[in-house]
């Protein structure tokens, strides 16, 4: 297995005269999409998984996706391949004429016999890949030996697409480039059943759409239900039971004007539909295809043990049998449930039905179906790999799909090419049978584990990670925040996806029980910074953050607790040591030593000798006098409604400025501010580094506390995102059933949160806002953007007049708590900082 996103993912050359670029094959293609932008151009083919797809993986799979209709496939834009054969040895595949294939035939070494052999074998059997090759155009079933049937001018690159790596290791691609659009508008057209919307897709492709893609019922369902992607919903109207998201280029905004009304007229005409909805700003747009690009995960994110399983959701077949292939197709899952999205425009259909791939009958119906699958496909003139290709799951359907004769000519193939069977074997050509290596298969199970956290609406520690469905959403590089430390490290074992297959293995015996507190799990678990990005910005909503807090307290069973973890896990308790008995300036008192230390370059030599903590990072300086300290020695008006403002421990005693600045913003329109004890404490630290327990007890103390205020209906407010978000989340694990503490999930809100409210309730009209202008650049809170999202800092910010507001796509900052004052980490946590922010 080689992962060529590291090292091999630069751009080598670009012509822009004559549209190409030559790449290596690790480059993501959103990467090579953003370089290219500034000269117009862009790659045709554009694959969902865009934002971590690699050039190389789409000519491997002969990568599509939304506007095939207009581009077609990778093959048909690929121009050159740079590769290594079976042996190492390096060849260049290009498109030749008779006098260079003839050359190449007296070459000597693997790639002259590659030619003798290709050469010998288009002889003897052009008549059978002419006859048996399937005639749909969007097709991915086999090699593409049909590519090199014209003597008069033969690319073997073209061969190579579509291979899945088991003809040559590609290290370098010469793709042809397009112009991108000037303009694009989209009309989402709603419709009361899917057979309305499959039969509608011909009728729509008579106004010349860039695209038209389904998005059906289960998947908007599940859409809602998924906390980073429900908001971007906007453009729904009504409860539809599936849409058909239908583009269109232009060159200004008359011409899309243009294009969607002759969309309605169409439809009117027909009686089809009963909405369209147009989405025209770059927002909208960005909305409809985000949603439908991670659809795919979306769909997967599923609790229990039925899942959306991916073994027929390739099939490919004519626009027009669209509606018949997919009547066909639910009779014969006979009431299994299922989900149906596509490219529609290219009758391209990845449907999935719930199986339970634990079960051994759903397993032997999930072979049925496919078998059937593919007995409909061939009856409509199909194929069964439009676009991900053959692999495992249809690899062994290819001989009954294309029949005897032609699937003897793809083995022939792969034997000229791979004789000793070294490159990707058993793919495409002498697949095993498809329920042969089933990750989660009827013999699956995982060992127990007493939990310290509540798992039960996932159904358990083991169910929370098996979430995890492979699409790699967290390996994209840019956009977002997850997954911080992949960014940086580009290795496997630091994605959400890696850490979640550590632990699957572990826990379902594919590794040693002991491995799961072992070093090499550690290394795997230790970067990740429990930021929660996975918790929405994954697709399936692995909690990537709560499982390594469990983890980590397993860790500790059989592990020491170190005293730097100790140390930070209980600063709270630390710090209200150290400042127990302020009420005048610090003077002599041990928090004021605490700071002269500190700031020391000595003291933090030895503190990274002793405890591991970064020498280039001094440690917070204590403030001079505590909020709590502060607010207890002022008058406060008692009039007006009641407002909690929770005292953290940095704001409290590290930034006391910030909280009273918004004490007496509170104050000044007309609250009335309590603060919380100083001793009450959200249990984020000790979470963080895994001491549950401890947790626990923090955490108890403060619902305890904030008991009479919640009961009154006081609202809590918090500055801290990661403290005051922990009442919402953790807090629940940590108390489930807790009457409590779920009236305080209930109760607390961020102070943005707490001020939008009020300025959408016309509560704030009377406030006299700074007429200064002023451009405010936002860098979200991690926690902020996983549960609660920028928009109420953004609103907030931007109530006065003549305040601009831009939140910068910054991703992590890499402090993470305690994570960037760790001396191992400190590196980390500077290339994630300074990844967007630098």
């Amino acid at each position: 297995m080689i992962d060529f996103t590291k090292h091999l993912d630069a751009i080598l050359e670009v012509d822009e005269a004559e549209r190409w670029v030559r790449v290596q094959p690790g480059l993501v293609l959103d990467r090579l999409n953003a370089a290219l932008a500034p000269r117009g151009l862009m790659v045709g083919p554009d694959p969902a998984s865009s934002n971590r797809a690699t050039v190389g993986g789409m000519v491997g799979n002969n990568a599509t996706g939304t506007h095939s209709i207009l581009y077609g496939s990778t093959i048909d834009h690929l121009l050159e391949l740079d590769v290594f054969l079976d042996d190492g040895s390096a060849a260049h595949f290009e498109e030749v004429d008779e006098e260079g294939w003839r050359r190449r035939l007296e070459r000597g070494g693997r790639e002259g016999a590659i030619y003798r052999g290709l050469d010998a074998l288009l002889e003897a059997d052009a008549a059978t890949i002419q006859r048996d090759t399937p005639r749909h155009w969007r097709r991915n079933s086999g090699y593409r030996l049909e590519a090199l049937l014209d003597a008069r001018r033969r690319n073997p690159a073209r061969l190579l697409c579509g291979s899945e790596g088991t003809l040559a290791v590609t290290s370098q691609v010469k793709l042809a480039l397009v112009e991108r659009p000037r303009k694009t508008v989209l009309g989402i057209v709603h419709f009361t059943s899917l057979r309305e919307a499959l039969e509608s897709v011909a009728t729509i492709l008579e106004t010349e759409p860039s695209a038209v893609e389904l998005f059906d019922g289960i998947a908007i369902e599940q859409t809602r239900r998924a906390p980073g992607y429900a908001h971007r919903l906007t453009f729904l109207e009504g409860r539809p039971e599936a849409v058909l998201i239908t583009e269109y280029y232009g060159d200004d905004e008359r011409e899309l004007a243009g294009k969607l009304a002759e969309l309605r007229r169409v439809l009117d005409a027909a009686g089809r539909g009963y909405a369209v909805v147009p989405a025209r700003t770059p927002r909208e747009i960005d909305n409809v295809w985000t949603v439908r690009k991670e659809g795919l995960g979306l769909i997967m994110g599923v609790e229990g043990d039925h899942k959306p399983v991916a073994f027929i959701e390739d099939a490919s077949v004519p626009v027009e049998h669209l509606a018949d292939y997919v009547d066909g197709l639910l009779e014969l899952l006979d009431g299994i449930r299922t989900v149906v999205y596509a490219h529609a425009s290219a009758g391209t259909l990845h449907i999935r039905p719930f199986i339970n791939t634990k079960d051994a009958a759903d397993v032997e119906r999930m072979r049925e179906v496919a078998h059937g699958s593919m007995e409909l496909v061939r009856r409509y003139g199909g194929t069964v790999s439009s676009e991900h290709g053959d692999g495992l799951a249809r690899g062994w359907l290819l001989e009954p799909l294309v029949g005897a004769e032609l699937y003897r000519v793809y083995r022939q193939t792969k034997e000229i090419f791979d004789p000793h069977g070294r490159l990707n074997p058993r793919k495409v050509v002498d697949a095993p049978p498809m329920t042969e290596h089933l990750r989660m298969g009827p013999d699956y199970e995982t060992v127990p584990l007493t939990e310290e956290l509540d798992f039960s609406a996932q159904g358990g520690f083991a169910r929370a990670f098996e979430l995890c469905n492979g699409n790699g959403a967290c390996r994209k590089l840019d956009g977002g925040t997850m997954c911080p430390s992949f960014m940086v490290t580009r290795e496997e074992q630091d994605s959400t996806r890696g850490r979640a297959n550590a632990l699957r293995e572990v826990m379902s015996g594919g590794l040693p029980p002991e491995e799961l507190t072992g070093e090499r799990m550690h290394e795997v678990m230790d970067l990740c910074i429990q930021c929660k990005a996975c918790k929405t910005e994954c697709p399936s909503n692995v909690d990537m953050a709560k499982i390594k807090t469990e983890w980590l307290a397993r860790y500790w069973r059989d592990n020491d607790v170190p005293p730097r973890t100790r140390l930070f896990a209980r600063m709270p308790q630390i710090v209200r040591r150290l400042t127990r008995n302020v009420s005048r300036p610090l003077g002599g008192t041990p928090a004021r030593t605490a700071n002269w230390m500190n700031r020391r370059g000595m003291v933090r030599k030895v503190m990274e000798r002793a405890l591991g903590i970064a020498k280039e990072r001094p440690l917070p300086e204590l403030a001079p006098e505590p909020f709590t300290t502060w607010f207890e020695k002022r008058d406060w008006p008692s009039e007006g409604p009641p407002v909690l403002l929770f005292a953290d421990t940095f704001n409290n005693y590290y930034h006391p400025e910030t909280a009273r600045a918004a004490a007496e913003f509170l104050s000044r329109i007309g609250f009335a501010v309590q603060v919380s004890a100083a001793a009450w404490c959200c249990g984020r630290p000790l979470l963080s580094k895994g001491l549950i327990r401890e947790a626990r007890e923090q955490v108890l103390q403060s619902v305890e506390g904030l008991r009479e205020s919640v009961e009154r209906g006081v609202p809590v407010v918090g500055l801290e995102p990661s403290c005051i978000l922990t009442f919402r989340d953790e807090a629940l694990s940590l108390l489930p059933g807790d009457v409590r503490a779920a009236d305080l999930a209930e109760n607390v809100v961020t102070f943005e949160e707490f001020v939008t409210h009020l300025a959408r309730t016309q509560a704030l009209e009377r406030v006299r806002w700074t007429l200064e202008a002023r451009d405010v650049l936002l860098h979200g809170h991690c926690h902020q953007k996983a549960m609660v999202g920028t928009g109420p800092s953004e609103t907030c910010l931007g109530l006065p007049p003549n305040y601009t507001v831009r939140t910068v796509d910054s991703g992590c900052c890499g402090m993470a708590g305690a994570f960037g004052y760790e001396a191992e980490h400190y590196d980390v946590s500077i290339a994630m900082a300074e990844r967007c922010l630098a």
